[in-house]
């Protein structure tokens, strides 16, 4: 039995985590500060004697003994974390800090939930992890783009100067049960919109392309690579290469969810990127990983929560 930390634990791919973790055998502290993780998404494992849940901001430094930390604390949908875009930042850089702080005291492994946003709007295509990134530094979405480049510069310094044991995984587009429905991501809106019967909404003319990942399939990769010898830190692409438009997806919700919606275009946000697909040469080679679960069977899964929250 392992003691595991995992910040953000409350959120979508946090609960799912926690769940996962606790499932294997072992003891899980759940940090979050409730910004966008909700208890209704890990409510069901408080009767879990080893389930501790903890409402703490990773802003603030955290001390505990404990194994392994699982850093996912961070507002992830453009909606969210352009609403404190300063409190963004200081979640990444700082929260980037304190938990690499207590890897070190404790000597504990630390994983960083790093994002496909490092690459911005990307000029190669797919993306691999050599690839530095084509990121506005002033834009609406710098405060997370940034945050996220700024955590994983932190994080191999920690690991160079002080040998904290890293592992740097970037996550593609991920969708699944537990969403926010109100979250502004691109799956979420579409599914919210079809079910209540109102048009989809596409910005741009939805000729721009994501990769989008089953919950499970992250799940699976986030251990694998925590699992992995020191030597490996990373940074590791966990996405699924399968490129979908923006309209295909928007046909694929219409058609799963039965709904008479109608598409209407908006203007497309400032920075927002045109192409995003994963390399995962990386995942295939050092984790023995890529992703089982098809686009149209998540989608069904998900849609199906959806259904049950919105009734």
């Amino acid at each position: 039995m392992k003691r595991i930390l995992v910040t953000g634990g409350a959120g979508f791919i946090g609960s799912h985590l926690c769940e996962r973790l606790l499932r294997e055998g072992n003891e899980v502290i759940c940090l979050d500060n409730f910004f966008t993780g909700t208890r209704r998404n890990i409510v069901h494992l408080l009767a879990n004697p080893d389930f501790e849940l903890v409402r703490h901001d990773i802003i603030t430094p955290y001390y505990a003994e404990v194994d392994e930390i699982y850093n996912l604390a961070c507002p992830a949908s453009p909606i969210h974390y352009q609403f404190n875009p300063i409190k963004t930042v200081k979640t990444s850089v700082m929260g980037a800090i304190n938990m690499l702080g207590l890897a070190k005291r404790v000597k504990a492994k630390v994983l960083q939930a790093s994002t496909s946003e490092v690459y911005g709007d990307p000029l190669e295509h797919p993306q691999k992890e050599t690839y530095w990134g084509h990121v506005n530094p002033i834009g609406r979405r710098a405060c997370y783009d940034e945050g996220k480049r700024c955590a994983e510069t932190l994080f191999m310094n920690y690991h160079i100067q002080n040998n904290v044991r890293i592992k740097i995984i970037r996550i593609f587009n991920t969708y699944g049960p537990r969403m926010h429905p109100n979250d502004g991501r691109v799956v979420s809106n579409f599914i919210v919109q079809a079910l209540q019967g109102k048009d989809l909404t596409i910005y741009g003319d939805g000729s721009q392309t994501r990769s989008f990942q089953y919950v499970d399939d992250l799940l699976e990769a986030m251990i694998r690579m925590m699992d992995t010898p020191d030597t490996v830190t990373g940074p590791v692409n966990i996405g699924n290469p399968s490129e979908f438009t923006i309209l295909e997806l928007a046909e694929k919700v219409i058609r799963i969810t039965g709904s008479r919606s109608k598409i209407t275009y908006l203007p497309l946000p400032e920075d927002d990127p045109v192409q995003r697909q994963p390399d995962i040469s990386q995942a295939k080679k050092l984790l023995n990983w890529e992703p089982g679960i098809s686009l149209d069977e998540g989608l069904e899964k998900t849609v199906a929560y959806f259904r049950k929250i919105l009734s």
